[in-house]
């Protein structure tokens, strides 16, 4: 069911969102200070392709570091991001078989928002270790 939801995901608007994330990363290695908020933005734009399977869940070991790094990456990158996803879901609501993928859509603002201190698992994985998921899509 995983790999039927992601071509679906991808063919409705994950894509698109793809690039956003990737066009995001590439203006933020234009002034170096911000080099790990394009990083960030790939590793997430990455999970964004193909969601389904994969959890976002908290990394162990981060401190204060992902705190500072989270408020950069909100002001520079994140609140047009999850804009993008709003339009994307706002889009997805009008087919039935679009209402979940909108919902999956909205799962992942909160990724979005705030990467940094987070890391991408498939869904065993994140079983077997007992990580709980972060308002991620976990199918």
């Amino acid at each position: 069911m995983r790999p039927l939801l992601n071509l679906i995901w991808v063919l409705f608007g994950g894509f698109w969102l793809f690039l956003e994330y990737m066009v995001v990363g590439l203006i933020a290695c234009i002034p170096i200070v911000t080099i790990p908020v394009a990083v960030a933005c790939w590793r997430i734009g990455g999970y964004v392709l193909w969601p389904f399977g994969r959890v976002v869940v908290h990394k162990p070991g981060a401190g204060a570091g992902s705190v500072l790094m989270n408020i950069v990456w909100f002001f520079i990158a994140g609140i047009w991001l999850a804009i993008g996803h709003l339009v994307t879901a706002l889009v997805m609501t009008v087919t039935i078989i679009g209402i979940p993928l909108a919902l999956a859509n909205l799962k992942l603002i909160p990724v979005t928002c705030f990467p940094f201190g987070k890391m991408v698992v498939s869904v065993e994985e994140a079983r077997w270790r007992g990580y709980t998921p972060v308002g991620a899509v976990s199918v």
